[in-house]
């Protein structure tokens, strides 16, 4: 008998490859009390992230947001999903809730709440998050030099320190 955690690698790995259906079966064969497990819902905010089933992936992010609340995976995933089905006042209305719950500094949650912000017209609000997410992760005013969801204000973020 194959263990949730090898069934959990072999699931990634396919994943990883494309190879959707053999991922599929992976996660089928795991046993159905695990199937509960937040490293199981994980894998299959995984396997729909990659095959860009929005849907899918808002609905076992919402799970796992239900079983644990205190993880970024869930939140972030839920909110990603709303903005590819460009539902982005929704995205941000998962990701203002999100705060109230994660205990730790999240700064791909400032640098989300920014790209919303910016989407939706409200630059000041947009600067307010990306700041905060530069200060948690130098890293990110790199992506967002990039990234086409804050390109109303590429000028401002190359100004900004």
């Amino acid at each position: 008998m194959i263990s949730t955690r090898r069934h959990l690698q072999y699931a990634s790995g396919h994943i990883e490859l494309g190879m959707f259906k053999e991922a599929v079966a992976e996660l089928a064969a795991i046993n159905p009390s695990d199937q509960i497990l937040p490293a199981v819902i994980s894998v299959h905010i995984d396997l729909h992230m990659h095959a860009k089933q929005w849907n899918q992936v808002i609905t076992f992010s919402q799970e796992l947001v239900r079983v644990t609340p205190e993880d970024d995976k869930g939140w972030i995933s839920h909110a990603f999903a709303l903005r590819e089905l460009e539902r982005i006042e929704e995205a941000q209305i998962v990701l203002l809730e999100a705060e109230s719950h994660l205990k730790t500094k999240c700064g791909i949650l400032h640098y989300n709440l920014a790209c919303y912000a910016c989407l939706l017209g409200n630059k000041p609000e947009a600067k307010r998050r990306l700041l905060t997410a530069f200060k948690l992760d130098k890293a990110w005013k790199q992506s967002a030099l990039e990234d086409p969801d804050l390109k109303a204000m590429r000028a401002m973020i190359t100004a900004m320190k």
